[in-house]
């Protein structure tokens, strides 16, 4: 009985699906194109920003001809209230060179913009041959600092979302859809 109370608690926190698995497989296919049309044919570094974007990154690198390796980095910027203190913590760093590579940053979500300006700026620094930023999620309405991503899939209002990689407290990632969370 404990194990079906667990279930029915965990379902009832998906309040209702916004972007449903069809949406999703139609907008990887139409970035994939994006990603294979400005490389054509040369390779690229896809970039996944850990933990959440880690789903979307797998369908992203089955969705382009052009070669690419895939890379991992997980990153933490330390913020006191509203103000950022504009130091971004590298806890997992590439374990390769990017210089002269055509690299894409595959994130989950973009909210604040405030981690994803300040690893732009960490990876720049290291002189790829290119640089662009692709998101799942894009909440303009939350950023705090002036960036924009080259290509959004889908711009959502200011709710709070789990699913096909993002979380609540580690759970609700493997939903095949993004769902708003019922707090």
């Amino acid at each position: 009985m404990q194990k079906e109370e667990q279930i029915k608690q965990y379902q009832a926190r998906i309040k209702k699906v916004i972007i449903g698995e069809d949406e999703i497989r139609s907008a990887i296919q139409k970035a994939g194109r994006y990603i294979d049309d400005i490389y054509d044919g040369k390779p690229i570094v896809l970039v996944s920003i850990l933990k959440g974007a880690f789903v979307f990154m797998a369908d992203i690198c089955r969705a382009v001809s052009v070669p690419c390796e895939i890379a991992f980095m997980c990153a933490k910027s330390y913020y006191e209230g509203t103000s950022s203190s504009g130091v971004v913590r590298i806890t997992m760093d590439l374990d390769r060179d990017i210089t002269d590579c055509h690299v894409i940053i595959i994130e989950d979500i973009i909210d604040t913009g405030r981690t994803l300006n300040d690893i732009v700026k960490v990876l720049k620094s290291r002189n790829p041959a290119s640089l662009r930023v692709v998101t799942l999620l894009d909440k303009p309405s939350r950023r705090v600092v002036d960036f924009k991503a080259d290509m959004s899939l889908f711009t959502i209002p200011d709710l709070f979302v789990i699913g096909y990689g993002l979380d609540c407290g580690e759970r609700y990632r493997n939903l095949p859809y993004i769902a708003e969370y019922a707090e």
